[in-house]
């Protein structure tokens, strides 16, 4: 009896965990990573990416290569070197009249194809690294 409480509550939260930690219904896989970096960290691997092609778009076997072509060897780095937020996501900083990045990322633009490992229009390349 108890192995078996232990066995459904063990299956609830794996169930719950995958819930949590998938992407959002046409959510682009830079919105996703940064979302989960955010939520969850980066423990200095491709996990995040990994995750959405896995769960997304199987086939797409280069998508780490991808982003490691850009800099990014882990989550994080895809940000600090491969990509940043497209200007008009930018805010203007009083004190020193520069463009930052916003203290909140800007809602995902969305793909068409549910499966596209392509960023949305919130990501351009080398563009202003977002605050994880």
């Amino acid at each position: 009896m108890v192995a078996q409480v232990v066995r459904d509550a063990e299956e609830y939260l794996r169930r719950v965990a995958g819930e949590v930690m998938a992407p959002y219904p046409q959510e682009c896989v830079l919105c996703y990573v940064a979302r989960m970096v955010e939520e969850h960290d980066c423990d200095s691997t491709l996990r995040w990416t990994t995750r959405f092609r896995e769960l997304r778009s199987p086939l797409a076997s280069g998508l780490e290569e991808r982003m490691r072509s850009v800099g990014g060897f882990c989550d994080c780095e895809i940000f600090a070197n491969g990509y940043g937020l497209a200007r008009e996501h930018l805010v203007r900083d009083l004190d020193s009249d520069e463009l930052e990045a916003p203290e909140r990322l800007p809602p995902c633009a969305g793909v068409r194809q549910m499966d596209s490992t392509r960023p949305c229009g919130v990501w351009v390349r080398g563009g202003e690294p977002p605050l994880l």
